[in-house]
């Protein structure tokens, strides 16, 4: 599977080529498909390898960083499967509000509840979500 088509990288360079510090929404997301690991991609830089987004390698700590679109390609996972693009996803919110509802939830999750309140608590800076209960 192609894992960034053309138009993807296209919205993914944009993104990265941005001069202003934006919170963009996700324009992709990948996964393992015989394990927890997932990532929300935002941007691209230049150099056309380095990706940035929300990775949660499915150890409770999802965190916003950046991962190399060569080591994605290059793993083969249990089964010897590679990662995957899900073609289903649509982002809804910028990535700040993933990164909040993965914070609490422990791992990146696209739960309607959990998003909205965490939107919620970025636009009301003395808010706190409740713990996840899903």
């Amino acid at each position: 599977m192609i894992l960034i088509t053309d138009d993807l990288c296209a919205r993914l360079l944009a993104n990265g080529a941005s001069d202003t510090e934006a919170d963009h929404f996700p324009v992709v997301k990948l996964f393992d498909p015989t394990g927890p690991a997932t990532w929300l991609l935002s941007e691209l830089d230049a150099d056309g390898d380095t990706l940035f987004g929300l990775c949660d390698l499915g150890f409770g700590f999802p965190e916003l960083g950046s991962v190399s679109l060569a080591e994605l390609q290059s793993v083969k996972g249990r089964l010897g499967l590679g990662i995957e693009r899900d073609l289903f996803f649509q982002a809804r919110f910028p990535l700040s509000v993933y990164a909040e509802a993965a914070r609490h939830a422990r791992h990146i999750t696209e739960d309607e509840r959990l998003l909205r309140q965490a939107a919620d608590a970025l636009a009301d800076p003395h808010s706190e979500l409740p713990p996840d209960t899903a």
